[in-house]
């Protein structure tokens, strides 16, 4: 991460986006080019603030919700990492996000320092759940095969945010041999993207959130 992060906030709570905003502008790292209280506002304005981070509530009244938001944000804007931030807990929520595409999740009763870890963690391109909703996030798959010891360093590599590419590189495969091993990693643990993924390794042992940070 190099420079200023631009981040743009969403969140029809005007109280909730000026805390944030005040709160995140205190670093001198990190920029609010965009406030919009509504997914259709943000979407419509993202190519004029150019952000790098979209911290999205997933609860607006009216409108396409978060998890539509956010599954639009990805297909129209895929450079744009998207933070839900939301005082949900509710797990199909969280599950209906994770697979629309978004590299972090963050409750909004979270400390402060949580919120700040996640735009950091996810504008050097890895993943953030949130601590205290990892676990509840993905449920043990029932009878899931076995990892192989190669599948399960592939399984850690994904959740330090890696590519096939930089996972190939450490691992001193082929690309083409890392497509392998995470497409049938995934279809084992019954995984729809990446983000589960990450997730799964949390829930499981697998990788710490000290690791990811």
């Amino acid at each position: 991460m190099n420079g200023t992060l631009r981040i743009v906030l969403v969140d029809d709570h005007r109280v909730v986006s000026r805390g944030v905003k005040s709160y995140l502008e205190s670093f001198p790292d990190m920029q609010v080019v965009g406030v919009a209280t509504s997914g259709e506002e943000a979407l419509e304005n993202l190519h004029l603030w150019k952000p790098e981070i979209v911290l999205l509530d997933l609860l607006m009244p009216g409108g396409i919700n978060g998890v539509e938001t956010a599954r639009r944000m990805r297909d129209r804007f895929p450079a744009v990492k998207v933070i839900a931030l939301t005082a949900s807990t509710d797990e199909a929520r969280m599950m209906a996000v994770l697979r629309a595409g978004v590299a972090g999740y963050v409750r909004k009763d979270a400390e402060p320092e949580i919120l700040l870890a996640a735009v950091r963690a996810v504008g050097r391109g890895k993943t953030y759940i949130d601590p205290a909703v990892a676990t509840h996030v993905m449920r043990a798959t029932d009878g899931a095969d076995e990892l192989s010891p190669r599948e399960r360093e592939v399984l850690r590599q994904l959740a330090f945010g890696r590519s096939n590419k930089e996972i190939a590189d450490a691992l001193s495969i082929t690309d083409e041999t890392v497509k392998t091993h995470v497409g049938r990693l995934l279809s084992k643990l019954q995984l729809e993207n990446r983000t589960q993924a990450v997730v799964y390794a949390l829930k499981h042992g697998i990788v710490s959130m000290e690791e990811l940070g």
